[in-house]
């Protein structure tokens, strides 16, 4: 983590492994996004979030999670997904490194009415997620393209809670 958690209306989870190959990316994404965001966001660095997930969220009103997704798609396929609306397919995000999947953590989360107000989901397709494997070419390619994707909807939602 990059720093005592607090009340944020805005928070970024970053989960993986940074030695897991494209395991790394949610890590990386929020790497990125820590130093061009300043206060407009919390951003978390979460090794191995299972559980613990639900602490992390707790007192934010707007989350975006960060991580690998297998669905079967090309490598590198961004996804995004609208927690708050609905429930999505625990299939997608891999148990490897998290002792209970991101997607059952969430739905505990709703189950236990304390889901934050907007929980977005970005998922990217991953690959190779060996120990001691860097990020693969495809997943390394759209880095950015996911850290642009995020900073955009961070100003938006804080265009909206400035308004609110």
């Amino acid at each position: 983590m990059n720093s005592e958690r607090g009340s944020s209306s805005i928070r970024i989870i970053g989960l993986g492994n940074e030695f897991r190959g494209d395991d790394a990316i949610g890590l990386l994404a929020a790497r990125r996004l820590i130093g061009v965001l300043g206060d407009r966001a919390e951003v978390v660095e979460a090794g191995v979030a299972g559980v613990e997930l639900l602490e992390l969220m707790k007192g934010a009103g707007t989350v975006f999670l960060i991580d690998a997704v297998r669905s079967g798609q090309g490598l590198g396929t961004i996804h995004r997904f609208d927690v708050s609306s609905g429930p999505i397919a625990p299939a997608l995000f891999p148990r490897s490194t998290h002792a209970v999947g991101v997607a059952e953590v969430l739905e505990l989360a709703r189950t236990l009415g304390v889901l934050p107000t907007k929980v977005i989901a970005y998922g990217i397709e991953a690959g190779d997620t060996e120990v001691g494997h860097p990020l693969s070419p495809q997943v390394s390619h759209v880095l950015n393209e996911v850290v642009q994707l995020i900073l955009k909807e961070v100003e938006a939602s804080a265009c909206t809670n400035s308004i609110s």
